[in-house]
């Protein structure tokens, strides 16, 4: 059984800093973890593509969060998501989402407030 667990949400004013992490756990093999990324999903609106990152490291961005959000893994298993000078529009639930071959898997979320 995957599962994928959020950590690091929470409530920052705005200009301020949060880190999140995703951990894949379950009994798989490393080598069946391909991309990982975050999404968000803000209250009435479609949930959307805030960052994603390949085994490779190729990383791809939201034109919303170039220059102050960054994806980084540090092994198949964990992702991070740090996030610089947020905006109160960055407030949103945020996904972790993993490609375990042959199928995705999403984390249950973890809440971002950001107060202006």
């Amino acid at each position: 059984q995957v599962q994928l667990v959020e950590s690091g949400g929470g409530l920052v004013q705005a200009g301020g800093s949060l880190r999140l992490s995703c951990a894949v756990s379950g009994s798989i093999s490393i080598f069946s973890i391909n991309t990982m990324g975050w999404y968000r999903q803000a209250p009435g609106k479609q949930r959307e593509l805030v960052a994603v990152i390949t085994r490779g490291g190729t990383t791809n961005y939201a034109d919303s969060v170039k220059g102050r959000f960054t994806i980084s893994r540090d092994n198949a298993k964990m992702v991070y998501l740090q996030m610089n000078s947020l905006k109160p529009e960055d407030t949103a639930v945020y996904y972790c989402k993993a490609l375990v071959v042959p199928r995705d898997y999403w984390g249950q979320g973890t809440q971002v407030t950001v107060s202006s």
